[in-house]
């Protein structure tokens, strides 16, 4: 457009986009010239910054209204509004507009200007089933793949499995489903991919939960993130809901510093007990690295009452990770018998980081001698010498735990343990 003070003023709004004032002097301008659209987007844009203007609605109005000799239901204007009125017994206007003496049509005003100015508000979601907030998934791996760890496979199959799949010897029995069960042991011994397994065992979907999902610094809002994880499990049911990190949350509430910390354990312990809702359908497992710290009263009958030790990996489990983290690498002459036993009281994690190095070490020499070359058993043993089981801590803490601490029957299994491996 050849005008020099319209391109003057568009010049001043991008040196000054919030300026609301020359926004609509610009809008009247290009709206007298005839450019009706530009001037739309102008308007639109400053009601966004200013919501309430007036003078905005009334030039979107009149830009809208129609031109003499148009046909139109809308054939006039109030003065000094610029927005049009209806005739006297026009049909074709709805009742209630006609009441209210509105005959401004705002919903296709916006179905008209919506590609030059998008709209401030917008209309929510229909109302249906709630958003999920976690993310649930369905597994595909089972107990048959957990390499070895036949006790622990045992105790999940009386303790949990066996009522949920035999309901009629369930019933001979007296076997009741209410509760839960609590996995601990050292860190990075599959506690969580045990977990999954046993979701991928019951066909069920498994939600997992840590610390981090369900803690806030505002107050309230954990005792809401617990009570909406467990909504979330019920909806999903048959589900399987998992609590890593299980100390973090239901820490021992003497130990807690603060009143909120409490708070939020007494809504866990609502939520377990299902009083107001039901939790038929959601089996609920939990994991901690320190079971001496989770409080007492969350492991009572009905709650969390089952506990399952998960001990490092023994030969047969060892040697099956050794194979799964080896797989799909160039690997030439690797015994993983001799691997496995060379490795007693490495974690799972252990093991996965005595491949990594096994895999740089090869890496290394290939990049130096320009050689591609096979991970070879003496990398592997190599990476095995320099690696310390990250188990050994854990195993001291928890020795002082079944000398001192007290005894409540959960430490009788780990006592065992300690003994044979000749620690206690």
């Amino acid at each position: 457009m050849d005008n020099p003070l319209i391109e003057s003023l568009g010049r001043a709004i991008e040196a000054s986009p919030t300026d609301v004032p020359l926004r609509l002097h610009l809008a009247r301008l290009l709206l007298d010239a005839g450019s009706t659209d530009e001037a739309i987007a102008l308007c639109g844009a400053a009601l966004q910054l200013d919501p309430q203007n007036a003078d905005a609605r009334g030039l979107i109005a009149e830009a809208l209204a129609p031109r003499p000799g148009n046909a139109s239901t809308l054939s006039g204007a109030e003065p000094g509004t610029g927005i049009p009125t209806v005739e006297p017994g026009d049909a074709t206007v709805p009742a209630d507009r006609a009441q209210d003496g509105s005959a401004f049509d705002w919903s296709a005003a916006e179905d008209q200007v919506g590609h030059l100015a998008p709209p401030m508000f917008v209309e929510g979601a229909p109302t249906g089933s709630p958003v999920d907030a976690f993310d649930a998934e369905r597994p595909s791996v089972t107990l048959a793949d957990v390499g070895g760890m036949a006790a622990v496979k045992t105790r999940l199959e009386a303790a949990f499995l066996a009522p949920l799949r035999n309901p009629e010897l369930r019933a001979v029995y007296g076997k009741s489903l209410g509760g839960g069960l609590l996995m601990y042991g050292p860190p990075g011994c599959g506690k969580t991919f045990i977990a999954r397994a046993v979701a991928g065992e019951l066909e069920a979907t498994f939600l997992s939960v840590s610390a981090s999902d369900v803690l806030s610094r505002w107050l309230g809002d954990a005792e809401a993130n617990i009570h909406e994880v467990f909504q979330q499990a019920r909806r999903c049911a048959p589900c399987v809901l998992f609590f890593d990190e299980f100390d973090a949350l239901g820490q021992r509430r003497s130990d807690a510093r603060h009143s909120a910390l409490r708070t939020m354990i007494n809504q866990l312990l609502v939520e377990l007990d299902g009083v107001e809702y039901s939790n038929e359908g959601v089996y609920v497992l939990a994991a901690t690295n320190q079971v001496w710290d989770v409080d007492p009263a969350l492991r009572r009958p009905g709650r969390l009452d089952r506990t399952v030790l998960v001990l490092p990996p023994d030969s047969e489990a060892r040697e099956a990770i050794f194979r799964t983290h080896l797989r799909g690498r160039p690997v030439a002459g690797a015994d993983l018998g001799e691997l496995a036993r060379r490795t007693d009281g490495f974690s799972g994690a252990d093991i996965a980081y005595v491949c990594e190095v096994a895999s740089e070490r090869a890496l290394l020499d290939s990049v130096t001698s320009g050689v591609v070359r096979y991970i070879a058993m003496t990398d592997l043993l190599a990476a095995v010498a320099e690696i310390r089981p990250s188990t050994g801590p854990w195993l001291s803490t928890a020795r002082n735990w079944v000398e001192f601490g007290d005894d409540d029957g959960t430490s009788a299994e780990l006592k065992a343990f300690l003994k044979r491996s000749k620690r206690l």
